[in-house]
């Protein structure tokens, strides 16, 4: 029993030696991602190619809300009894006609919408994926560069949502570095919000 007790001390001993000797650092990943020039830039195309989605879409609707104002049309024709036989029959065979339309403009509206949602959940996933592991190729360098040891996400979350390293001793945060490496062949106006237009001064009256 006293041998396990003094064996137990020594493993201890051992660790917290070892561990004396090791370095961590700690990374933001959130924020490196957030702040890279290039996830902006991803950001200005996924909003472009939603909005391109969306105007498609737009289209498909007006073209369905004509289709309704058409087959309300039709069906008052059929049913007007001041109409001819022929005529009111006319307009009957029309309104399926159209009916017929509608329904198929209608399917191929949700196929196209849950087409189009994939689609662009996948370049969105294939983007961030992209960036991710250009970030991660910056921060193992730059781990290796520093001979960290050890390497943490101090943004990862658990699965209950919880930061998964809540509290850190000695180590280094090297966060801004990743990001000075990230943006170091940033274009000039890269993250640059737009200047507000200067207010004119009221013309002073001559005296």
């Amino acid at each position: 029993m006293r041998f396990i007790a003094v064996a137990s001390f020594a493993l201890l001993f051992a660790s917290q030696v070892i561990a004396a000797d090791m370095k961590f650092g700690v990374v933001d990943m959130s924020k490196a991602f957030s702040e890279y020039y290039k996830t902006k830039e991803a950001a200005a195309k996924m909003k472009a190619n939603k909005d391109k989605a969306a105007s498609e879409m737009q289209e498909q609707y007006d073209t369905y809300k004509n289709l309704q104002s058409q087959l309300q049309k039709k069906q008052k024709e059929a049913q007007d009894p001041i109409l001819t036989q022929d005529a009111r029959a006319k307009s009957l065979a029309d309104f399926q006609g159209t009916l017929k339309e509608a329904r198929a403009l209608e399917q191929q509206i949700t196929e196209f919408q849950q087409r189009r949602a994939q689609q662009i959940r996948q370049e969105e996933v294939q983007l961030q994926q992209g960036l991710y592991g250009e970030i991660l190729a910056v921060v193992k360098d730059k781990a290796k560069t520093a001979a960290f040891d050890f390497a943490f996400d101090k943004s990862g979350l658990g699965i209950t949502q919880v930061p998964v390293l809540l509290y850190y001793k000695d180590a280094t945060d090297f966060t801004d570095e990743v990001i000075v490496e990230l943006n170091k062949n940033a274009p000039a106006d890269a993250g640059k919000a737009a200047e507000p237009a200067k207010k004119e001064e009221p013309a002073k009256k001559a005296k």
